[in-house]
């Protein structure tokens, strides 16, 4: 007797290309695990898929995983998500359904490094007419993986590194890259040639970078952002480039993304702007989705996440 094969589960996700879809060199990747549900077929056959739907990969912050989309999938059992940030997840109330949630933070670690040296080099040469990234301070601000591989990438620079975060740094961790922790935020600004920000996006980082810190860099400073634009007050870093408190900006986040056509930081020459390129690398993406599909059949076999997060 021949025996079927089981079904696969059934994975909601956005779309398939476009914009804002799973890219379509993953779709091997995905259909081996999965039977994949778009949110287009969903809405034209809500009653007969709801129940079906097991897990969602939400890429590139699609779909929006709100109330009334968790009211309508009874069995659903994870949320993973691409990349580090989870700010665009209501994570009480997705665990409120008795929904688990996981990210991809492993993927983007060392790309997302790369753009920041990238970003600090690029603004070095052109913004500083002339100077050099040898011997200048890097402030960094939020010293997890990524901040780490970036202040790795800046010894080799030979930089001085200073570092603020939620946690110290263990002491050979800290010897490794020669990093001098900063316990006050206001230090690691008032002694920075270039501060790069590398924090998630919570309730305690959004504007983290205001009128005030950014009065208290150095005239000759750069800001670096490749975290969130709602880390940074735009309105106030326009006026500081604009006035001369920092001598320049090199973002690749933004907010919004993109940003509109007539915003003046696209209008001033002392600013770099990527469009969020950090982990837009063929082996990261293919890394991130590898590893979501690693946390959603765990989830689904009712295992240990390699990266779950929990609502605080």
């Amino acid at each position: 007797m021949i025996m079927a094969e089981p079904e696969l589960p059934v994975l909601l996700v956005d779309e398939v290309g476009g914009i804002f879809g799973v890219l379509e060199a993953h779709l091997p990747l995905l259909k081996k695990h999965f039977h994949l549900l778009t949110m287009k077929e969903l809405l034209e056959n809500k009653a007969c898929l709801s129940a079906k739907v097991e897990a969602i990969y939400v890429w590139w912050c699609r779909p929006v995983v709100d109330r009334e989309l968790l009211k309508t999938l009874p069995n659903l059992k994870v949320v993973a998500t691409s990349g580090v940030g989870v700010d665009h997840l209501d994570l009480k109330l997705i665990a409120g359904f008795g929904v688990r949630i996981a990210n991809a933070p492993w993927g983007v670690r060392t790309c997302t490094a790369d753009i920041g040296v990238a970003l600090l080099l690029a603004a070095a040469r052109r913004l500083m007419e002339g100077d050099d990234v040898t011997g200048a301070t890097l402030g960094i601000i939020g010293m997890g993986s990524i901040g780490y591989q970036t202040a790795l990438r800046a010894r080799a620079f030979e930089m001085k590194i200073l570092y603020h975060n939620r946690n110290r740094r263990k002491e050979d961790e800290e010897l490794a890259v020669s990093a001098c922790y900063c316990a006050k935020i206001e230090d690691l600004l008032q002694h920075s040639d270039f501060v790069m920000l590398v924090v998630n996006l919570t309730p305690q980082t959004y504007k983290l970078i205001g009128k005030r810190e950014l009065e208290l860099m150095k005239p000759t400073a750069t800001l670096i952002n490749i975290s969130r634009g709602s880390v940074v007050d735009q309105d106030a870093l326009v006026e500081a480039l604009q006035s001369s408190v920092i001598k320049g900006a090199a973002l690749d986040v933004t907010d919004p993304e993109p940003l509109p056509r007539d915003h003046p930081l696209l209008k001033l020459r002392n600013v770099i702007i990527t469009p969020h390129l950090g982990s837009r690398t063929h082996k990261t993406t293919r890394m991130i989705t590898e590893e979501a599909i690693d946390n959603i059949l765990a989830a689904l076999r009712g295992l240990p996440m390699p990266s779950e997060v929990f609502p605080d």
